[in-house]
């Protein structure tokens, strides 16, 4: 490793540490170098809140002039709640930035870059490339599109199923695989489920780890309005928004009660028998929703993934065998007819947490028929 992607990687490390904290923004680490020692360094924490850029110049005060800027995103040379980190950097007397990942959004993008090297500071992009683009990945959909991204996750037995035929899903995936998918949680705007597993499994959906950790937003799937008030998922006592997304048709008198626990309730016109999930996706982008974690039934999971809104994958295969053809299967709905047709994971990963196997990957864009 280079030194530029040793650095790289520090501001890396840096932008983790606020990821699912910063909508609409995205995460960003910037370090501060010279003479090969660090100066400076810091992330966004949260929207409103100064920019990695600033941070590390704060820390490093004087030092700041004539060191090199390693962040992983294009510094902002616009006017937003902050001022630009561009201006920030030529008057602190900048020599030379290093750039992860260019700033997607259209309005932005390569802007920041040209104002550097007019300045007269040397810029190089792309360093780490590939990981600091994994990192904005949620924004650059979200700011491209108004869609968030979405992570599907689900634990699955040998023989394909996700819970047994009577929809007991406790526990197919191992404890330490359980511990993981919380921290994922931990880094996500929201976490969505359909109104068949909140009747089944009356989740909590909140995150839980030892050291703590931050409640995404909870968001229920439910055109008929069959799930209640009551249902742990709306429970206001757990700090988190709690959206529901349902259909127009349905009464003030019917959606009150929901209102009054303080749940945001999103109403959307039927297509058919379902609601549409192209209109689900973009209510919750207007919602500022950035990134979501699909943890729910195989019905809402399969909708998605045949309307394209599906970005990676997260399936834990546990070595157990339900037996038979009557459990639960990952995806429900009418699949491809080809298999030259199916959806296709790219830079695929596998790792191995106890019995338990995970293989995660991006689906790739297709036009399955």
């Amino acid at each position: 490793m280079t030194n530029p992607e040793r650095f790289m990687q520090q501001a890396v490390a840096l932008a983790r540490r606020a990821e699912g904290q910063t909508a609409p923004n995205p995460p960003v680490g910037a370090v501060l170098v010279r003479d090969g020692v660090v100066v400076g360094e810091g992330f966004h924490p949260a929207a409103g809140q100064p920019h990695a850029e600033i941070f590390a110049l704060r820390q490093a005060g004087s030092l700041a002039r004539g060191a090199s800027l390693f962040v992983t995103l294009e510094p902002c040379c616009h006017h937003g709640r902050t001022g630009p980190c561009t201006d920030a950097l030529i008057e602190a007397g900048v020599s030379q930035v290093f750039v992860g990942a260019a700033d997607p959004n259209p309005q932005v993008s390569g802007r920041g870059v040209a104002i550097l090297r007019e300045a007269g500071i040397s810029v190089e992009t792309g360093i780490l490339g590939p990981i600091c683009e994994r990192l904005i990945a949620p924004f650059a959909k979200h700011v491209t599109m108004g869609l968030p991204y979405v992570l599907f996750k689900a634990a699955m037995t040998l023989d394909g199923r996700i819970a047994t035929a009577t929809g007991d899903s406790r526990w197919i995936s191992c404890e330490k695989s359980r511990e993981l998918v919380h921290r994922v949680r931990n880094r996500v705007d929201g976490i969505l489920i359909g109104s068949g597993t909140v009747l089944t499994d009356n989740p909590r959906l909140t995150t839980r780890l030892e050291e703590g950790g931050r409640n995404p937003a909870r968001i229920v799937i439910d055109s008929g309005l069959v799930t209640t008030p009551q249902a742990e998922v709306y429970n206001p006592s757990s700090p988190a928004r709690r959206i529901l997304v349902t259909a127009r048709q349905h009464s003030e008198q019917a959606i009150r009660p929901f209102l009054e626990l303080g749940v945001e309730v999103v109403r959307l016109d039927m297509l058919g028998e379902h609601l549409d999930p192209g209109d689900i996706m973009k209510s919750l982008g207007d919602c500022g929703l950035l990134s979501l974690m699909l943890e729910g039934g195989s019905r809402l999971s399969g909708a998605m993934l045949r309307a394209g809104l599906i970005d990676r994958v997260m399936l834990f295969i546990a070595p157990i065998l339900l037996g038979g053809d009557d459990g639960h299967a990952l995806l429900s709905g009418t699949g491809v007819s080809q298999i030259s047709k199916a959806w296709r994971l790219t830079d695929v990963q596998f790792r191995q947490i106890d019995g338990d196997i995970l293989i995660e990957g991006e689906v790739a864009a297709c036009s399955p028929a």
